[in-house]
C-alpha cells in the first residue's frame, strides 16, 4: 500500500467517524438532539460569533455591567455607525494606544484603513447577555494592566509598525495569512469571517475556523501537552459536567496574542445552552504580560450556512505591495 493510499484511508476513517457521531446525535424522528450517543453535550455545527459588543467596557458604562433592554437597540446602532470605515477614516488615522493596539483589537492601522465599509462584517447586534463588554473578569470589564516587560514589548512592536523601512520578518503572522486575527486561540470578534465549525467524536473535538481555515484537533483522552511548541499552542480537552474545557499551552513567541509570550496559558470553555446557542468563554494567564489573569465571555449563535472559502494566502498582494513600497522609499532616500 502506497503512502498516498494510507493517507486517503486515514482521512476517510476520520470523516466516517465524524459523520457517524453527528448522525448519532439525531433522534429517530430526525429532530436534533443536544446529546451525543456517548452522553456528552452535542457541540457540532457552525457557530457565528459576530457582535458589536466591545472587548473592553467603554468609559460611558464604567459602572454598568449590563445594558437595559431599552438601551440595546440604540447602543447597537451607535456601535455600527462608529465602526463605519468610510465615515470615520480620519479619526481612525489618529487612533493609537499605549498598548501598541488599535481600537482595542489586533487590527493594525493599515488594516483599519485599507478597506471601505463594504468589506467589513463585524455584525450589528450586541451579545444576548446584554453585557457592556466581553471581558467579564476583572469586574471593571477592562484587560488588566501590562507588566513592565509587557509594556516594553508593546513599545517595541509599535516602533516596528511605525517604521517606514521594513522587511518580511517585521510583519505579523496574520498579515501573511499564516494565522487568522480572530481565530486565535482564543477566538475574539474582529473584522470578518467570524465562524467556527465544531466536529465532535467520543475522543476528539475539532475546531475549524473560517478565517485561514485553521483546524485545531483536540484529543480528549487525557494525554499530556508534551514539550513541543506550536504557533497555536498545544490543546488538550476534557469534559467537566456539561462543559467542554480546552487547555492550551506551549505557544511560540510569534503567536503574540495581544502581545503575550510563549508563557501564555489559555483555558477555553464551551457550553451549549440550546439548539441555537452556545457560550464560549476563556481565561488567559501570562504573568510576563499582564498583572493578573482575565476572562472573556462570548455567546455564539448557530449558523445555518456552511463555512465558506477564506481566500487569504501567504505572499499575498498586500505583502508584496508593502515590501515594494518600503524598498522604493529606501532607494529615494539613498538618491
Amino acid at each position: 500500500m502506497t503512502i498516498r493510499q494510507c493517507v486517503f484511508l486515514a482521512n476517510a476513517f476520520v470523516v466516517v467517524a465524524l459523520l457517524s457521531t453527528q448522525v448519532a446525535a439525531q433522534s429517530g424522528s430526525g429532530s436534533f438532539s443536544l446529546q451525543t450517543a456517548d452522553g456528552h453535550p452535542n457541540l457540532t455545527g457552525v457557530w457565528d460569533f459576530r457582535t458589536v459588543t466591545p472587548l473592553e467596557r467603554p468609559e460611558e458604562f464604567a459602572d454598568q455591567e449590563f445594558l437595559s433592554e431599552e438601551e440595546v437597540s440604540a447602543y447597537a446602532a451607535e456601535r455600527v455607525l462608529a465602526s463605519n470605515a468610510d465615515l470615520n477614516r480620519e479619526e481612525k488615522k489618529a487612533t493609537d494606544t499605549s498598548r501598541g493596539q488599535v481600537n482595542g483589537t489586533r487590527e493594525s492601522t493599515d488594516l483599519a484603513l485599507a478597506y471601505n465599509n463594504f468589506w467589513w462584517d463585524r455584525g450589528s447586534v450586541v451579545v444576548e447577555t446584554r453585557r457592556t463588554s466581553l471581558v467579564v473578569t476583572p469586574a471593571n470589564g477592562l484587560i488588566p494592566a501590562l507588566t513592565d516587560a509587557g509594556n516594553q514589548r508593546a513599545a517595541e512592536r509599535l516602533s516596528i509598525n511605525q517604521r517606514v523601512s521594513l522587511g518580511p520578518e517585521d510583519r505579523p503572522l496574520a498579515e501573511r495569512c499564516i494565522t487568522g486575527f480572530n481565530s486565535g486561540p482564543p477566538m475574539i470578534p474582529s473584522a470578518y469571517n467570524m465562524n467556527v465549525q465544531i466536529f465532535q467524536t467520543a475522543d476528539h473535538v475539532v475546531l475549524l475556523n473560517e478565517m485561514v481555515h485553521n483546524p485545531r484537533i483536540i484529543p480528549l483522552d487525557g494525554r499530556e501537552h508534551g514539550a513541543v511548541h506550536q504557533r497555536t499552542g498545544v490543546s488538550r480537552g476534557r469534559w467537566e459536567g456539561d462543559t467542554l474545557v480546552v487547555e492550551t499551552k506551549n505557544f511560540v513567541g510569534e503567536t503574540s496574542f495581544r502581545n503575550s509570550t510563549k508563557n501564555l496559558h489559555l483555558v477555553e470553555y464551551f457550553q451549549r445552552l440550546s439548539e441555537g446557542s452556545l457560550i464560549y468563554s476563556f481565561t488567559v494567564t501570562d504573568p510576563t504580560t499582564w498583572t493578573e489573569p482575565w476572562t472573556v465571555e462570548l455567546p455564539m449563535r448557530l449558523n445555518e450556512l456552511p463555512i465558506f472559502e477564506y481566500a487569504c494566502h501567504e505572499g499575498n498582494y498586500g505583502m508584496e505591495g508593502s515590501l515594494r513600497g518600503a524598498r522604493a522609499i529606501e532607494r529615494d532616500a539613498g538618491e
